[in-house]
């Protein structure tokens, strides 16, 4: 059931996609030149950087590096790691990352990591936060401060705009993503289910974070607009007991069930939700959040899931000419494993983006200081546009969503082997 994301099957939900992707290409329009038109970015003084001969330049990584989502906080830390060395150093300056620093997957964790990194006034940019909730706290912590940030794994719409030219509710100037925006995914998800499976009946559940809700709600929005129902629900991070939140949608007979949560409310919602009478026939689906240890757990079979496409190949980083390829075989080599997070490229191409803007926004004084230019960081960064990358290719818009959201559904059939299930895709997206 192979199938590709093509003009046709974007006809049948014109109503949604087009105000997007109408809104998306002017703004990659409107960042072709080096002058950004975000008044906010040209108006702010935000001051310089000096790095003395001999010191480095210091940028810093903020990801979840411990708990339940350090999968994707240790893979992008690492893709960062590699950008690095690829690239070298900027006009005879090395680049310091220091040591990563740990946000978790939480506000508060997120605006303590903040707070440390603003503390260290020389830090000119800071790869991350892995989860969207972690970045409401921390980003304007950051970019207050002068820093740019540029997230690799965190997706909610609410932290750049809906598309249609609106700032999302936590949604602050100098914050960037190469992850996608969820309000694609959504779309995706919910084409899928609608077109291709002759679903008309879903039921998603939530856990009240800025990227649960965000793609739980994308994705209903989508579905309802191609003419089907969903049927919503809540719980909590700390909730064990799903039965009841399952009782009430099952009442519904919705043919699938969508929740793009955290572990380990992932688990006891796929556990549970075989038991429950109505159920019986429902198909699940989730997102990137669960990671690759939840496809090793028997209540995982069967399941869809969407997330972004990790089959880049020959796709090369303009930046440092290294292709996807040998990135992967430089991080084998390196950790001895394969990357835990599907958002480790998105990491090199964010590293990479930083210093190409910071080389492009310092110069070198008689006294063989480097002086960085904050704003002109910031201003080179929403100029980005056709970047080359690992990833595919990047531009920025008025609100710092860049991505290239390339997106795919897999299915997965046997938890003993997860990872054969990562080539068994079954709908893509392909922009």
């Amino acid at each position: 059931m192979h199938q590709i994301f093509t003009q046709t099957l974007l006809r049948k939900i014109t109503a949604v996609i087009f105000v997007a992707t109408v809104t998306l290409a002017a703004a990659i329009t409107g960042c072709g030149s080096d002058t950004n038109t975000s008044e906010d970015v040209i108006n702010e003084k935000l001051g310089v950087v000096r790095v003395a001969p001999g010191e480095a330049i210091q940028i810093r990584s903020l990801n979840a590096l411990s708990g339940d989502s350090a999968f994707l906080g240790i893979g992008n830390q690492r893709g960062v790691e590699i950008a690095i060395a690829d690239y070298g150093e900027i006009k005879g300056f090395s680049v310091d990352l220091g040591t990563g620093v740990d946000g978790l997957c939480a506000a508060d964790s997120g605006q303590a990591a903040a707070q440390t990194i603003v503390a260290e006034e020389q830090v000119v940019g800071v790869i991350g936060p892995s989860c969207s909730v972690t970045a409401t706290a921390s980003a304007p912590l950051i970019t207050a401060a002068g820093m740019v940030m540029i997230a690799p794994s965190n997706t909610s719409p609410s932290l750049t705009s809906d598309l249609q030219g609106n700032p999302g509710d936590n949604h602050s100037p100098g914050y960037f993503r190469t992850a996608h925006n969820d309000l694609f995914q959504g779309l995706v998800v919910a084409d899928f289910l609608y077109n291709e499976m002759g679903f008309r009946v879903a039921a998603t559940i939530h856990d009240g974070d800025p990227y649960s809700q965000g793609l739980a709600t994308a994705f209903a929005d989508a579905f309802e607009a191609l003419g089907g129902a969903v049927h919503s629900g809540r719980v909590n991070k700390e909730d064990t007991n799903m039965e009841p939140t399952l009782i009430k949608l099952a009442a519904y007979k919705p043919d699938a069930l969508f929740f793009p949560v955290f572990r380990p409310v992932g688990d006891f919602i796929a556990e549970q939700a075989r038991g429950i009478a109505g159920l019986e026939s429902t198909r699940l689906i989730s997102a990137p959040s669960l990671g690759d240890d939840f496809m090793r757990l028997p209540q995982s079979e069967g399941m869809f899931f969407s997330g972004p496409d990790t089959r880049l190949g020959t796709n090369q980083n303009q930046a440092t000419g290294s292709t996807a390829e040998e990135v992967l075989a430089d991080y084998i080599s390196r950790y001895g494993e394969e990357p835990s997070s599907p958002y480790w490229a998105h990491s090199y191409d964010a590293t990479t983006m930083l210093l190409d803007a910071i080389a492009a926004s310092s110069t070198i004084g008689e006294d063989g200081l480097l002086t960085i230019d904050r704003a002109e960081v910031r201003n080179r960064l929403y100029a980005t546009s056709n970047y080359k990358g690992l990833i595919g290719t990047l531009s920025c818009d008025e609100f710092g969503d860049c991505g290239a959201q390339r997106l795919i559904i897999l299915e997965h059939e046997n938890p003993e082997t997860p990872e054969i299930s990562k080539d068994n895709i079954v709908f893509e997206y392909a922009p």
